[in-house]
C-alpha cells in the first residue's frame, strides 16, 4: 500500500523534466539498537528516559541481579572448597603431630637396634670362646634382626607419612579448579549483565519497560538511535535507474529543513518494488519502481519516518 501511494508521486515528479531536475519521494528511516536483558527479570532501576541523549558505554537500567548474585556466592564457595581439597592432597599424607610421634617410635627402635647389636657382638665373642651358648646366640641375632626391621618399617611408615598424593588425583582436583573457576566467571558474566550501558551514543526513542514491571526474555527494555544508523529510502522509477551508482552524490529535501542535506547512494535494490500483473510494454516499465538507500552527510537534520524529496547530483 505504501509503495502504490509513493509510486505515482515518484512518476509525477521524475516526469517533470521541464521544471528542473528530476525529484523522487521517498522517507528517513533508522535502524534502532534495542537493549535488553539476556535473562528474564524485573526492572529495578532506569537511568534515562525517552529522548535522552546518551554516550555510549552510559549505564541505562538495572534488571533485579538476586538470583545472579546468589549463583556468584555460590560458585565462588565451591572454587573455595576445590582449592582447599586440592592443597589437601598436594600437603603431606598424615598430619605434623603424626609424623611426630613415628620419628619418636623411630628414636626408640634405633636404640633398640643399637643395643641388640652390642648383645650379638657379645654373645658371637663369648661362643667364638667357647664360653657363651648357641642358643644365647641365636637369640641375640633374632633380636637383632627384629630391631633391624622394626626399623625399616618405622621409616617406612615416616616416608609415606610425609609423600602427598598420587599424582592422578592432584590432576584430577586440579580440573576441578579449573571447572569451579569456569562456573564463577560464567556467574559473574550473568550477573554484569544485568545492569545494561548504551552500546553505541544516540537517543533514547522509546522506553518498553519501566521500574516495578517484569521483562521477558528476548524483550528489550529499550531502544537507542544512533546518528550514524539513520538513512533514507527512496524510488526510482525503473527508465531512470541507470542514472544512479553506488556513491552517487544526492540532494535530499525535507519539510522544516534548513537548506538540503547532501546524501551518498549506499544500497540499489536488484528487485523492483512494484511489478503490474500483466506482460511488460514500454508502457507498462515505466510503472516499476526500485528502493535505494542514501547515507546522509549530516543525519542529525533528519528523523526516522520523515518524507523526503531525493534529486540527483549532476
Amino acid at each position: 500500500m505504501r509503495l502504490a501511494v509513493l509510486l505515482p508521486l515518484a512518476l509525477l515528479l521524475s516526469g517533470c523534466a521541464d521544471s528542473g531536475p528530476p525529484r523522487y519521494q521517498g522517507y528517513a528511516e533508522a535502524d534502532l539498537l534495542f537493549v535488553g536483558p539476556d535473562e528474564a527479570g524485573r526492572v529495578i532501576t532506569l537511568k534515562v528516559d525517552e529522548g535522552d541523549r546518551v554516550t555510549a558505554g552510559q549505564p541505562l537500567f538495572t534488571i533485579d541481579p538476586s538470583l545472579q548474585q546468589a549463583d556468584v556466592d555460590a560458585a565462588k564457595a565451591s572454587l573455595e572448597q576445590a582449592r582447599a581439597e586440592l592443597a589437601n592432597l598436594q600437603a603431606a599424607a598424615q598430619r605434623p603431630e603424626e609424623i611426630a610421634v613415628l620419628e619418636a617410635t623411630q628414636r626408640r627402635a634405633k636404640a633398640a637396634l643399637d643395643l641388640s647389636r652390642i648383645e650379638l657382638d657379645r654373645q658371637k665373642d663369648l661362643y667364638a670362646k667357647a664360653v657363651g651358648s648357641k642358643a644365647a646366640l641365636d637369640t641375640a641375632q633374632a633380636t637383632f634382626d627384629q630391631n633391624t626391621a622394626a626399623l625399616d618399617e618405622v621409616n617406612k611408615q615416616i616416608e609415606v607419612g610425609r609423600l602427598g598424593s598420587r599424582e592422578m588425583q592432584i590432576a584430577s582436583a586440579q580440573k576441578a579448579i579449573d571447572t569451579a573457576q569456569a562456573n564463577l566467571a560464567s556467574a559473574q558474566t550473568r550477573l554484569d549483565r544485568r545492569s545494561l550501558a548504551a552500546p553505541a551514543a544516540g537517543s533514547v526513542e522509546t522506553v518498553y519497560f519501566r521500574p516495578g514491571e517484569l521483562v521477558p526474555v528476548g524483550r528489550p527494555v529499550l531502544s537507542v538511535l544512533p546518528p550514524d544508523l539513520i538513512k533514507m529510502r527512496f524510488f526510482v522509477p525503473e527508465p531512470d535507474l541507470a542514472r544512479f551508482r553506488l556513491g552517487s552524490k544526492l540532494l535530499v529535501h525535507c519539510d522544516g529543513c534548513a537548506g538540503s542535506v547532501p546524501a551518498t547512494v549506499s544500497f540499489i535494490a536488484s528487485e523492483s518494488e512494484y511489478t503490474p500483473p500483466v506482460i511488460y510494454s514500454l508502457d507498462e516499465r515505466s510503472k516499476l519502481v526500485f528502493m535505494l538507500e542514501a547515507r546522509p552527510d549530516d543525519p542529525l537534520k533528519l528523523r526516522p519516518g520523515q518524507p523526503i524529496t531525493v534529486e540527483l547530483v549532476p
